[in-house]
């Protein structure tokens, strides 16, 4: 699962709010078709491994797969039954937030239909409403 090696600060605060459409990783860069969100939300590490499994399962080793976003924040969980006190609970997992307008996969190398049916099967396993989204070149 992808989580950063090393980190300024171990917690971070949640920002629950995730406001405005994304300005970065809005357009395709790498390849011909891409995974765009249109939903603002947060992408866990397991969700983003398992839509990489399924894009890369589906594939069978044909063109290229990139993934644009990683989960750089910590969400902290305290365990059950516990007392109000007592600190900031320990680091459970690390999430990507994600902005409406974020393409979080992109892919080439492989047709058209081959790569609506993948990023179709990567778009079930994300928690966001999804569009595939493809070069105007083509």
């Amino acid at each position: 699962m992808l989580m950063p090696k090393k980190v300024k600060y171990r917690k971070t605060h949640r920002g629950d709010q995730i406001k405005g459409k994304a300005t970065q990783k809005a357009t395709l860069s790498f390849g011909n078709f891409g995974l765009k969100s249109l939903e603002a939300g947060w992408i866990t590490s397991r969700q983003i491994e398992a839509a990489r499994r399924a894009i890369t399962g589906h594939l069978q080793r044909r063109g290229k797969v990139w993934i644009r976003i990683f989960p750089d924040k910590s969400i902290s969980v305290k365990g059950n039954e516990i007392r109000m006190g007592g600190g900031k609970g320990s680091v459970d997992h690390y999430v990507a937030p994600i902005k409406p307008g974020t393409v979080m996969f992109e892919m080439d190398g492989v047709t058209l239909e081959l790569a609506r049916e993948a990023l179709k099967l990567a778009a079930h396993k994300m928690p966001v409403k999804t569009i595939i989204v493809v070069k105007p070149n083509l």
